[in-house]
C-alpha cells in the first residue's frame, strides 16, 4: 500500500511538471509569433476583403494586353544615391524658439512619421469626428452577424482600443497641434507625412481637412519639423487629378520652410509625395504623369518630385518600376500581414530597389489593432510586448540600410499603431489598452533611442 501510495504521488507529480512544461514552451511560442508571425499574404480572406482594390486590380491587369513596350523603352527620372536635407530658404512663419532647440533631441529627417488631421469634437467642430467611428461589418454576412453593430459615443466610447493622453480631441485645436509636433520632435522625428486629400474631399467617416495644412507648417516650423504629403486615394484619382493636386499642393505650400524637400545625388531639391494605395491605378496610367515620354508627364517641370508607391505583394515592385515611381514604401504595421510589411522580405525588396535605382522605404511600428472598428479582425492583432515589437521592427529595418524609415504612426488610433501618448482608462464596460508598466511617452522615447542609432550606424555606412 505504502508503494502503491509513492508512485501515485510521483505520478501526480510528474503529470504537474509535465503540464507546467507544456504551458511554458506554449508561452514562448506565442510571444515569438507575435513577435515574428508567419507569413500571412493577401491571399488569405482578411486581406482580400480588407482591401478588395486588390480583387478589382488584379482582374484589370489580366485582363488588360501588354502594351508596355514603349514605356519600358523611356528614360524614367529615377533619382539614385540620395542624401535627405532640409531646406531653409525662407523667412520663418513662426519662428524656432531657442529654448525648444536646447531641451529637445535634434531632429532626424530621415524619420517620416504618418499623421492624421482627421479628428474632431464639438469644441472645434460642431461635433465628434472620426472617434465616433462606426463599427465596419465583415464582408461575409455569416460572420457579420455575430459581431456588434453600431458606432462609437465619445468621449467614453471611442472607435479605438487605446485612450488618447489628450482625450478625444480635435485635430483643429491649436494646442493639440503644438503638443503633437512637441512630442514628435521629442522622438527625434523630422518629417510628417501628413494625410492629404484634396479641398473639399474627405475619407468617408471624415471631413475635408486641407484647410488645416497652413497651421500645420506653421507649428511643424517652430519645431524645425518638415511636411511631406500623403495623398489618400480620393475619388477618380488618375494621372491628370494627380497633376493638378500636385501643381495646387507645390504652389499653395511649397514656399513654406516647413515644406518638405529631398536633396538629390545631382543638386536637386525636389519635394516628397506618399501615395497610398497606389496599386489600385494601373501602371499604364501612373507612367503617363511619371515617365519622361508620358501624355501628362510631371517630369523636368516645375512640379517634378519623388513619388513613393505603396507595395503590398510581391509582383507590385514590377509595376511600381514600370510605373515610373521613384520608390516604394510598405506601410502596414503588422508584420506578416502583407508581403510588403513582413521584415524578411525587406533585404530582398532594397536589392530590387538598388538594382533598379528606386528608393526602399520600410515603415516600422509599435503594434497593430483594430478590433475597436473591426471586431472580428483578432486575427491581425500583433501585441506591443511593452515595445519588444516596435524594437524588432526598427532593428529589421536598419538591417536593409535605407535612406529613410517610415513610422506607421503618430496617431492612427483607429489601427491602435499610434506612438502618441497613451493613458490608461476604464469606463463602464470598457477597459482601454495602455502602454503600462511604462510611461505614456515610451514609444517617443523608443523612437529618439532608434533614431540616434539610425544615425550612428548611418555614419558606418557612409565610410
Amino acid at each position: 500500500i505504502l508503494n502503491y501510495d509513492i508512485m501515485a504521488r510521483f505520478r501526480r507529480r510528474t503529470c504537474i511538471i509535465l503540464l507546467l512544461f507544456i504551458l511554458f514552451i506554449c508561452s514562448i511560442m506565442m510571444a515569438l509569433k507575435t513577435l515574428r508571425p508567419d507569413r500571412a499574404g493577401f491571399g488569405d480572406p482578411f486581406g482580400l476583403g480588407l482591401l478588395p482594390e486588390l480583387q478589382q486590380r488584379t482582374a484589370i491587369l489580366e485582363n488588360k494586353p501588354n502594351s508596355l513596350n514603349r514605356i519600358q523603352g523611356d528614360t524614367v527620372t529615377h533619382v539614385s544615391n540620395f542624401h535627405s536635407s532640409a531646406i531653409n530658404t525662407m523667412k520663418a512663419s513662426m519662428p524656432p524658439v531657442n529654448k525648444l532647440e536646447e531641451e529637445l533631441s535634434s531632429p532626424n529627417y530621415n524619420f517620416h512619421v504618418f499623421y492624421y488631421s482627421w479628428f474632431g469634437n464639438p469644441q472645434f467642430d460642431g461635433k465628434y469626428i472620426h472617434w465616433n467611428h462606426p463599427l465596419l461589418p465583415h464582408w461575409d454576412p455569416k460572420i457579420a452577424n455575430n459581431y456588434p453593430k453600431g458606432r462609437h459615443n465619445p468621449p467614453e466610447d471611442i472607435g479605438a482600443n487605446f485612450y488618447p493622453e489628450l482625450g478625444s480631441y480635435s485635430s483643429k485645436d491649436p494646442s493639440v497641434i503644438e503638443a503633437h509636433m512637441k512630442q514628435m520632435r521629442s522622438a527625434s522625428i523630422g518629417v510628417i507625412a501628413l494625410s492629404w486629400y484634396p479641398p473639399g474631399m474627405a475619407d468617408e467617416n471624415g471631413e475635408p481637412t486641407d484647410d488645416l495644412v497652413p497651421v500645420i507648417l506653421d507649428f511643424a516650423h517652430k519645431y524645425n519639423l518638415k511636411v511631406t504629403f500623403h495623398i489618400e486615394p480620393y475619388k477618380d484619382r488618375d494621372d491628370r487629378s494627380m497633376y493638378n493636386n500636385v501643381k495646387y499642393i507645390i504652389d499653395k505650400y511649397g514656399g513654406h520652410p516647413a515644406f518638405y524637400r529631398f536633396k538629390t545625388s545631382t543638386g536637386r531639391f525636389l519635394p516628397m509625395f506618399y501615395v497610398y494605395d497606389s496599386y489600385v491605378t494601373i501602371p499604364e496610367i501612373w507612367a503617363n504623369l511619371l515617365t519622361v515620354s508620358g501624355s501628362q508627364t510631371i517630369r523636368n517641370t516645375p512640379y517634378d518630385g519623388l513619388f513613393i508607391a505603396l507595395l503590398v505583394e510581391e509582383r507590385h515592385k514590377h509595376d511600381i518600376h514600370r510605373s515610373g515611381f521613384d520608390g516604394m514604401y510598405t506601410y502596414f504595421a503588422t508584420n506578416g500581414f502583407s508581403y510588403g510589411s513582413s521584415h524578411h522580405n525587406w533585404a530582398s525588396l532594397k536589392a530590387f530597389c538598388d538594382s533598379n535605382n528606386l528608393m526602399f522605404i520600410p515603415s516600422v511600428g509599435p503594434g497593430y489593432i483594430d478590433t475597436s472598428i473591426r471586431p472580428w479582425n483578432n486575427h491581425n492583432t500583433r501585441n506591443r510586448v511593452n515595445g519588444k515589437y516596435y524594437e524588432t521592427a526598427f532593428n529589421a529595418a536598419l538591417l536593409v540600410r535605407p535612406e529613410i524609415i517610415s513610422i506607421t504612426s503618430f496617431n492612427e488610433w483607429h489601427e491602435g499603431t499610434q506612438i502618441e501618448k497613451a493613458v490608461p482608462k476604464r469606463t463602464g464596460q470598457i477597459v482601454y489598452l495602455d502602454y503600462k508598466p511604462h510611461k505614456s511617452n515610451v514609444y517617443l522615447e523608443l523612437t529618439q533611442k532608434w533614431s540616434e542609432k539610425y544615425r550612428k550606424e548611418k555614419e558606418q555606412w557612409l565610410m
